[in-house]
C-alpha cells in the first residue's frame, strides 16, 4: 500500500515558519511529503531536510521530493536524532523545525502494522518495524502494575486498573496476540453503563498508552525541541502539532522553561 496522509494544518504551519528563500529548514516528521514539498516550494537557494523513520513514508517522500533535487535531503531517523543528522550533513545552524506529533492516517489505516482496533491483525503498533519491541511484548509481559501506570498515564484512562487486571487474567489462559483480541478483552473491563456514555470506542484510551509506550513517542519530544532550540538561527521559528494533552503539556513545558 503506497503511503498517504493528509497534510494537517499546512497553510498554518508554513505561515508559522515565515520561510527564507535560502533558509535551511527541517521536518522531523516528513510522513506522505505534503508539508516537506510546501517548504521546498518557498525554497530558492535553501535547503530542506526530511526525517522519518517509518521505511514506506521514506520511499514516498524520495518519489515525492525527487524533483527538488539537492534542495530536498531525506534521512531515515526518528526526530529524537536531529543532534546526530545535523552533525552527519555538517549543518551548524537552522532556520526553522517542524514537528508534526501525530502518528500519520497511513499507518492507523494499514491493519497489519497493528495499531487499529478496528482491524484485526497482530499486535504490532511500531512505528519503525526494525524494532524488536512491540504491542505484543507490552500485552504479554508487563507486570499487572506497570500496565496499569501506562493506560492511566499515557492514556488517561480511569478504568486503568480494571483492564490490567483483565489483561492479565485473559494472558494467563492463552497470550494475547491480535488487535482485536486485545479490544475485546479492553471493553468487557469497563462497565456497560460508561462505555455507552463515551462516544468513542472503549478501547481507543488503552490502544494510545500501548502505541506510545511501545514507540517512546513522549520520551523523544524533549531532546528534540532541545536540539532544535540550539541550532536554531536568530529569528528562526519552531513550529509543532500536538494532538492529545499528554504531548500539549511536555512542549509548553519546554519553551515555559
Amino acid at each position: 500500500m503506497e503511503f498517504s496522509h493528509y497534510s494537517v494544518m499546512l497553510q498554518e504551519c508554513i505561515d508559522a515558519l515565515d520561510i527564507k528563500p535560502n533558509g535551511i529548514y527541517v521536518d522531523c516528521t516528513a510522513g506522505g511529503g505534503g508539508h516537506s514539498e510546501a517548504i521546498l516550494k518557498k525554497l530558492d537557494k535553501g535547503r530542506l531536510i526530511s526525517l522519518d523513520q517509518d521505511d514506506e513514508a521514506i520511499e514516498t517522500c524520495k518519489k515525492r521530493l525527487s524533483k527538488y533535487n539537492e534542495r530536498s535531503i531525506i534521512v531515515k531517523s526518528n526526530f529524537s536524532e536531529l543532534e546526530r543528522v545535523l552533525n552527519d550533513l555538517e549543518i551548524v545552524h537552522i532556520d526553522g523545525v517542524l514537528m508534526d506529533l501525530g502518528v500519520s492516517s497511513h499507518q492507523l489505516d494499514t491493519p497489519s502494522r497493528g495499531f487499529s482496533y478496528n482491524n484485526d491483525a497482530e499486535l504490532d503498533m511500531r512505528m519503525d518495524p526494525r524494532t524488536p519491541f512491540s504491542a505484543y511484548d507490552v500485552v504479554n509481559a508487563y507486570s499487572e502494575e506497570e500496565l496499569k501506570r501506562i493506560i492511566f498515564e499515557y492514556g488517561e484512562e480511569r478504568f486503568a486498573p480494571a483492564i490490567a487486571r483483565r489483561i492479565i487474567a485473559k494472558r494467563e489462559e492463552n497470550p494475547i496476540k491480535t488487535t482485536l483480541e486485545l479490544a475485546s478483552i479492553i471493553k468487557s473491563a469497563i462497565p456497560v453503563a460508561a462505555a455507552k456514555k463515551e462516544s468513542q470506542h472503549p478501547a481507543k484510551r488503552t490502544f494510545q498508552a500501548i502505541r506510545i509506550e511501545v514507540n517512546h513517542e513522549l520520551d523523544v519530544i524533549s531532546p528534540a525541541i532541545e536540539a532544535a532550540i540550539s541550532r536554531l538561527s536568530k529569528g528562526g521559528r519552531i513550529a509543532i502539532m500536538t494532538f492529545h494533552s499528554l504531548e500539549d503539556r511536555i512542549v509548553k513545558s519546554k519553551f515555559n522553561d
